[in-house]
């Protein structure tokens, strides 16, 4: 995949940076995700800050030391940390560990499914809790790199070298393996459950069609793609790892099999983080030099959310309704766009 690359956005380029209201964050932020209309800041040294929409701002202690992972499933936030926690965070900062590891291990990843699930994990296993029942486990023959719940089901997909244990936790049958040689990391499923997708050690995305396990590769990226994302119905799964967006299609049967990426958003430095808009085709990415844009996939037409800044753009999130974005960087700096 090639592009022409920009040196900055064009000064013609609409922008909606006047809309943005800072957040001191104080701290790198590892991960973005809102309650409701309060925005939660998940940083790299023990704390949550959420921000209301009121601009009421609670930094709350929920770890004693780094958080590793964290994500939310819009009523509560769930991070792992390098004390061996799994905690759990409110809107009102009110929080609860679910659980600490035996052997104080960190938690490497975290995910949340339906009707309260949490999953987690631990070097080579990986833990799933239901409602209020004892966790239970399964051991990979590699570090957990990634962890998802399918949509529908108590499925649990679970990344690992050379490959992604299907398991259903509440079964006696032994996972499904999906098997592809390499290590994987980052994994995901479609909206509908019918794709599943991995981000690789190597600079390619590998998918399978669920049903059937096809194989489906994605390359030609400049580096390892450290976050992707499905638009709005799953239509596209978007990308970051090379210096523009990258999106595959998914919108047949056979996802993106003989077909080529769309790719907007032309830059000089490489995309690190993408998020996309809950309702309509826009993404919003950001890049490693603190320039955030918002992409709109029908004509490409780009809308500059935040200037380039000190850090590379580490978090991107969208509210439920799509009417606000909040943005943070590995240098600590922080915000929320209204686009209300």
């Amino acid at each position: 995949m090639t592009a022409n690359k920009m040196a900055q956005t064009d000064t013609n380029t609409p922008s909606v940076v006047d809309r943005t209201r800072p957040v001191a964050a104080g701290a790198p932020v590892v991960a973005a995700h809102f309650l409701g209309r309060t925005a939660a800041f998940v940083l790299g040294e023990e704390a949550v800050l959420l921000v209301s929409d009121k601009s009421d701002e609670t930094r709350v202690a929920v770890h004693s030391g780094g958080i590793m992972s964290a994500t939310s499933d819009g009523e509560r936030i769930v991070t792992g940390g390098d004390d061996g926690k799994v905690v759990s965070t409110g809107p009102d900062g009110q929080h609860t560990t679910i659980a600490t590891d035996a052997k104080h291990r960190w938690i490497d990843q975290v995910a949340v499914g339906p009707d309260g699930a949490v999953a987690w994990s631990a070097g080579k296993t990986a833990y799933v809790q239901s409602g209020k029942g004892e966790p239970r486990s399964l051991e990979v023959a590699s570090t957990v790199g990634g962890l998802a719940f399918a949509p529908k089901g108590l499925r649990l997909a679970v990344a690992h070298y050379n490959g992604v244990s299907l398991w259903f936790p509440n079964a006696q049958a032994a996972p499904e393996v999906l098997d592809w040689k390499g290590s994987h990391h980052h994994v995901a499923f479609s909206p509908d459950g019918k794709f599943l997708v991995t981000a690789m050690q190597e600079p390619m995305l590998h998918g399978w069609r669920v049903v059937d396990a096809k194989h489906m590769r994605m390359s030609g990226y400049s580096a390892r793609v450290r976050s992707f994302a499905w638009t709005a119905g799953g239509k596209w799964l978007a990308t970051s790892g090379s210096e523009q967006l990258v999106l595959w299609p998914f919108q047949s049967k056979d996802g993106p099999m003989g077909k080529q990426p769309q790719m907007f958003a032309a830059f000089a430095v490489r995309l690190a983080v993408v998020a996309c808009h809950p309702k309509q085709d826009v993404v919003a990415a950001g890049y490693a030099d603190g320039t955030i844009l918002l992409v709109r996939i029908d004509d490409g037409a780009e809308v500059l959310g935040k200037k380039p800044g000190t850090g590379p753009v580490t978090a991107l999130a969208w509210n439920a309704t799509g009417t606000m974005l909040a943005w943070g960087t590995e240098d600590g700096e922080a915000g929320v766009i209204d686009l209300g």
